[in-house]
């Protein structure tokens, strides 16, 4: 069993291209069925503005093709 606390703590990887995307600070949760639904992302800032919010990058779960000891694997399409 996997706990959101070290969900947290593996950086999540896309095998489409290579590219570390980060590591999830949140996730959708259905509460109707106790499913998680999606990782939630930081996503880089649009522009080089200092004040700038960054975009969410949300990843489905159907979009993990693997959780490992270190490293969470997606196949991700932006």
């Amino acid at each position: 069993m996997l706990r959101i606390s070290e969900a947290k703590m593996k950086e999540v990887i896309n095998i489409v291209n290579g590219e570390r995307l980060g590591y999830i600070y949140d996730f959708e949760i259905d509460l109707e069925k106790g499913t998680i639904v999606a990782m939630i992302m930081s996503g880089s800032p649009k522009g080089l503005s200092l004040f700038s919010k960054p975009n969410d990058i949300i990843i489905s779960w159907n979009e993990i093709v693997k959780i490992g000891q270190d490293t969470i694997l997606v196949n991700f399409n932006q």
